[in-house]
């Protein structure tokens, strides 16, 4: 049996003891140590005027300094405002100054990024810049509530930097150079998303583009040139690229001050064709919904507000791209100004204008609303985006990207109807001034998204094309001895639902106005005169129901809209010749005329298509009287069915024998493309495939 010594055991525990305090004394002088050299190292923090000294120096929303010769940027971050190190917040956006020139991919010129709310935070020995989450918020005083919203949901640090100089009034400094110099806008996930490759950013061959990093008063613009590189490249790359290991594109980035408490969210409703933004407000009542929306719009003000009608203090100019040639600059000018007619029904006067971009003015820059003309390898969309405030959904800039060859397009498609007999003659069945026609309707329709609009694809069914905002087939009536009448191919002019829809989105009450009866009494107007509004979810699916809601469609019965596309279709097959080429071409470039020509009926057919099991509906809202869902009656979707089966009969899918001895094989010089029907005789035309 082991003894029991107490004085040994004392021992031992004082030994312990003891060690535990020399070690809490060599802790505790290790940290002391740490802090005294973290004090150290401020200390031996430059001041910003040393860090910077011989810099160009830019002042504006904040103050940077350029190293060129070396290819830096330093930013001056304000003193901290808050205990938590904010120092201020701005608007952020990203983009592509360049393109890769490839539809499929859709790195387009000028594309934007998402926007955010960042704040510049100070946070130890770093600057961080965070984006703030508004997707769920508090709209409420109490700040307790606040707190609570604010830190159940993760926010998002975009990008750290080291301090590199310190100022007793609190400003630091740091180098900004690579938050710039980095894949902000995605590209490597869009290059791999679309089939292209894996690549990766080339450090040591990405630079800042000092010149192009400009400084004003609201805004800071900045630009680097980015290379990616992949060892194996996809089919789209290769083709637009000079060498498709390497992809080089110029990015941008803007800052810009925070929009003033002026501008006033106004209530989203489902019953007008408005974008905005949605979150969740955790202040809500109980007996209130959780989920907010409000419509996204530009701010427009009345000088006079009591004024029924009246100037504005600040009015929506866009800029048309310079680059874009005559005739076509003039179209988009006129095209994108047909929106003053809507302002001024809603009581702004002179409120809308559109200009040529000025000489300078850089495309990106959030001070100018821009319609740019974007070239790709193929032809391929047109879209309309903006800069929003993600915290009001005001609209900050819009920007517009007009496909270049999409009007070329339209001409081949009139090429085939008409014949090129007329081709650049000025008159009005001269293919050209189609295809113009055409281009004006699209700059009004992407412009419309930029002002906050949506599709309405039911727009095309009522008050003779009543929207711009819906897209339109061409409208081609036959004369006497069948002669095409293309007097009327599109329409001119925004529409009676685009007046509507800016009536309410834009329309500035008379002080004291209840805006909630207000706004609601417009609603209610408009579906008082019929104005019905269908939308891209509803329209777009090949199962879609509604018997009204369709792309590129015209009138307000489906089948026989579809009878007449129909027989203009079989008039012009009958008369397809060497007349729809023009002279001196090689004669197998008939093929990509006769593409275009041989579906003409393909998307009235798919608005025939869903007649059949049809289901007309409105998004009604309680108490507004709309009607409810209801079937197609029985005779028209048997007269439907009919008109669809039709399409499917030889003497619809044949050719004229004439007709196919003119499609030779694609000559010398002259491969395959997009626009050909595949087959599998090549190289003779495939009639039966």
């Amino acid at each position: 049996m082991a003894s029991f010594h107490p004085t040994s055991r004392n021992t031992n525990a004082s030994i312990a003891l003891c060690c535990i305090l020399c070690a809490g004394v060599s802790l505790s002088a290790a940290q002391d140590e740490k802090k005294g050299k973290d004090d150290a190292e401020k200390k031996k923090l430059p001041t910003i005027a040393e860090k910077t000294a011989g810099l160009e120096k830019r002042e504006g929303l904040l103050t940077t300094f350029v190293d060129a010769e070396r290819g830096r940027l330093w930013l001056e971050v304000p003193a901290a405002t808050t205990p938590g190190g904010e120092s201020a917040r701005f608007l952020y956006t990203d983009a592509l100054l360049t393109g890769l020139g490839s539809n499929p991919v859709g790195l387009d010129r000028g594309q934007l990024g998402r926007t955010h709310v960042v704040a510049l935070r100070r946070v130890g020995g770093r600057v961080l810049v965070e984006a703030i989450n508004f997707r769920y918020r508090a709209l409420s005083e109490n700040a307790d509530e606040q707190r609570a919203v604010r830190q159940s949901f993760a926010r998002s640090i975009l990008w750290a930097g080291e301090l590199a100089a310190a100022d007793p009034d609190g400003r630091v400094l740091v180098d900004f150079t690579s938050f710039i110099v980095r894949d902000a806008h995605g590209v490597v996930r869009t290059l791999k998303s679309s089939g292209q490759g894996s690549f990766k950013l080339e450090k040591d061959r990405s630079v800042l583009d000092a010149v192009n990093c400009l400084s004003f008063p609201d805004n800071l613009e900045f630009e680097a040139l980015l290379t990616f590189s992949s060892s194996e490249p996809g089919r789209h790359v290769r083709e637009t690229t000079p060498d498709p290991n390497s992809v080089t594109l110029v990015q941008h980035h803007s800052f810009v001050r925070l929009p003033d408490d002026g501008y006033q969210p106004r209530r989203f409703d489902t019953r007008i064709g408005l974008f905005g933004i949605t979150f969740v407000d955790y202040a809500a009542p109980l007996d209130g919904p959780m989920d907010v929306r409000w419509i996204a719009r530009h701010r427009l003000e009345k000088i006079d507000p009591a004024a029924e009608r009246s100037r504005v203090k600040r009015p929506i100019v866009y800029y048309v791209d310079a680059g874009a040639p005559e005739p076509l600059r003039s179209a988009l000018l006129e095209g994108a100004s047909w929106w003053a007619k809507a302002f001024d029904a809603a009581g702004f006067v002179d409120a809308f204008r559109v200009e040529v971009m000025p000489e300078g003015a850089h495309p990106l820059d959030v001070r100018y609303n821009v319609i740019q003309w974007v070239h790709r390898s193929t032809r391929g969309w047109s879209y309309g985006g903006s800069v929003s405030d993600p915290r009001t959904g005001e609209i900050i800039k819009g920007h517009v990207s007009l496909g270049s060859l999409r009007v070329r397009q339209d001409r081949l498609l009139f090429e085939g109807l008409a014949g090129t007999d007329k081709t650049g003659s000025g008159d009005a069945d001269d293919p050209v001034q189609l295809a113009l026609a055409r281009i004006r309707q699209l700059a009004a329709h992407e412009v419309g998204h930029t002002l906050g609009l949506s599709h309405n694809f039911a727009a095309s069914t009522y008050a003779g094309r009543a929207s711009v905002m819906d897209y339109p087939a061409p409208m081609i009536k036959l004369g006497p001895n069948d002669a095409f009448d293309f007097s009327e191919v599109y329409g001119v002019g925004v529409g009676a639902w685009d007046v509507h829809v800016i009536n309410y989105g834009y329309r500035q009450f008379a002080p004291g106005t209840n805006e909630n009866a207000a706004l609601e009494a417009i609603v209610r107007g408009g579906l008082e005169r019929g104005l019905r509004f269908i939308s891209d979810a509803d329209a777009r699916p090949p199962g879609g129901a509604h018997p009204s809601a369709h792309l590129w469609d015209n009138g307000d019965d489906a089948v026989t809209a579809l009878e007449h596309t129909l027989k203009v279709r079989r008039i012009a097959l009958q008369r397809f010749g060497q007349r729809n080429i023009r002279p001196g071409r090689p004669l197998s470039l008939l093929h990509e005329v006769l593409t275009p020509l041989y579906l003409h009926h393909r998307y009235q057919l798919e608005a025939a298509i869903k007649v059949i099991g049809g289901l007309n509906y409105t998004y009604a809202v309680r108490g507004d009287g709309q009607s409810l869902a209801e079937p197609v009656d029985g005779p028209t979707q048997r007269r439907a069915l009919q008109a669809v089966l039709a399409c499917l009969s030889p003497e619809t899918l044949d050719l004229p024998e004439s007709l196919l001895s003119l499609l030779t094989p694609r000559p010398f010089g002259y491969g395959g493309n997009r626009e050909l029907f595949q087959g599998a005789t090549s190289p003779a035309f495939d009639a039966l495939g």
